[in-house]
């Protein structure tokens, strides 16, 4: 299982601690692979990039037009965190849907 998300993100931190297991890759230092980008943008469409973040509200409309997957390439905090992938499957979040679809209290 691995966790991508953000090290100071509050989200994260919470998801895991709840999955010790989980390797977690740090997406500002370490990226996410194309791959697993494509098929996350495929499977979350209207909620991958977080516009609701300081990143988002600082970009200018031209930039905001822009593809999410270059978007998020560029700032990897505007993806909404934590990306979760769990034996092929991906999660998005740390709500009470992921929790209970990873076997979490």
């Amino acid at each position: 299982m691995k966790l991508y998300g953000l090290k100071t993100c509050d989200t994260c931190r919470k998801a895991l601690k709840s999955l010790p297991a989980a390797d977690f890759v740090d997406v500002r230092k370490d990226g996410v692979p194309a791959d697993v980008m494509e098929q996350a943008y495929a499977q979350f469409p209207d909620t991958l990039l977080n516009t609701r973040s300081t990143t988002w509200r600082g970009l200018s409309d031209e930039e905001r037009a822009r593809p999410p997957l270059e978007l998020v390439a560029e700032h990897p905090s505007l993806m909404k965190r934590p990306l979760i992938e769990a034996e092929g499957r991906l999660f998005l979040g740390w709500n009470a849907e992921v929790k209970s679809a990873l076997g979490v209290a």
